[in-house]
């Protein structure tokens, strides 16, 4: 995906003033810290973003 600006949005899981974004980068999810733009960007594989929404459900 390079030369692609990522297509942050609020990530629906998010709730109350502690809210992550998330964006496709390609083979992975981006999240970050909504209230940061320049915040640093964790790059998840599909699976691992899968295990993560699964777990923060409970």
């Amino acid at each position: 995906m390079a030369g692609r600006i990522p297509q942050w949005r609020t990530s629906s899981y998010s709730g109350g003033g502690d809210c992550v974004e998330v964006a496709p980068l390609g083979n992975a999810i981006g999240v970050r810290d909504t209230k940061v733009v320049d915040s640093p960007t964790i790059a998840l594989p599909p699976a691992a973003w899968a295990h993560l929404i699964a777990r923060a459900g409970r």
